[in-house]
C-alpha cells in the first residue's frame, strides 16, 4: 500500500467505505420489506450478510490504521482517514441494529407494526443514511446539514411511539409484550438515525475542521436556521 501515491490510497479507502455502506443499506432494505411481509426475508441470508459487513468493517479499520502508521498524514488527509474510521464504525452499528430488528420480526404482530408506522420511520432513517454517505462522497455540507434536520423528524416519530405505548399500557386489555416489542423496534430505528447524524457530523468535520458534536447551543442554532 505504501508504494502507491497517498491520494490513491485514500481514494481506495473511501471506495471501500462506500461499498460497505451499500451492503448495510441493502440489508436494511430487506429488513424494511419484512414489515410488509414478515416471511419475506431469508433470515440466514441477512445474517450472513451482516457477518460479511462485520468482517469488512474490521478490515477497513485495519487498513486505515496501517495507512496512519505508514504515511503519518497531516491536515486534510488526516481528517479524511479519521472520518473514514468513524463512519466505518457507525455503519457497522447500523448493520447490527438492522439485525436486531430482523431477529424480532417474527415476534411482532404485523398489525402492531403497521399501527406504529415502523416502515415509514425506517424509510426516513434509511434516507438519512443514504444522504449522509452521499454527503461524504461529494463533500456536500448542505446535504450533511439536511441530515441533521431529518434526525429531528425521526426523533419526533420515536417520541410519538413512546407516548402511544405509554397510553396503551394503561389499558387492562393491553398486550404488554407487543407494546414493549414495539418500543424496542422504534428505539432501534431511532438509533439508526442517530448514527446517520453522526456520519453527517463527521462529514462536516471533514469539510470544515469543525467538531459540532456535544455543542448543543450551536447545533440548535444550526437546526433552527435550516428550518427558517
Amino acid at each position: 500500500m505504501s508504494d502507491r501515491p497517498v491520494h490513491e490510497q485514500i481514494k481506495d479507502l473511501s471506495n471501500s467505505l462506500v461499498l460497505l455502506s451499500d451492503k448495510v443499506l441493502k440489508n436494511f432494505s430487506a429488513t424494511l420489506d419484512a414489515f410488509a411481509d414478515p416471511q419475506s426475508p431469508d433470515l440466514e441470508t441477512v445474517r450472513q450478510a451482516e457477518s460479511e459487513i462485520d468482517v469488512n468493517e474490521v478490515r477497513l479499520e485495519e487498513q486505515c490504521l496501517a495507512f496512519l502508521a505508514l504515511q503519518q498524514p497531516v491536515a486534510r488527509d488526516l481528517r479524511k482517514i479519521i472520518t473514514i474510521v468513524k463512519i466505518n464504525n457507525d455503519l457497522e452499528r447500523i448493520g447490527d441494529l438492522s439485525m436486531h430488528i430482523c431477529d424480532r420480526l417474527a415476534d411482532i404482530n404485523p398489525e402492531v407494526a403497521e399501527a406504529f408506522q415502523f416502515r415509514l420511520m425506517g424509510e426516513k432513517a434509511k434516507e438519512m443514511i443514504q444522504m449522509s454517505i452521499q454527503a461524504f462522497v461529494n463533500a456536500d455540507r448542505v446535504m450533511a446539514d439536511e441530515v441533521l434536520v431529518m434526525d429531528e423528524e425521526v426523533d419526533a416519530m420515536h417520541r410519538a411511539v413512546f407516548k402511544k405505548v405509554a397510553a396503551e399500557l394503561k389499558s387492562p386489555d393491553a398486550d404488554t409484550a407487543q407494546l414493549i416489542l414495539a418500543l424496542s423496534m422504534s428505539r432501534y430505528i431511532e438509533r439508526m438515525g442517530d448514527h446517520a447524524t453522526r456520519i453527517a457530523q463527521e462529514v462536516i468535520y471533514l469539510i470544515t475542521g469543525e467538531i459540532i458534536r456535544h455543542t448543543e447551543g450551536s447545533f440548535e442554532k444550526l437546526i433552527q436556521s435550516l428550518k427558517d
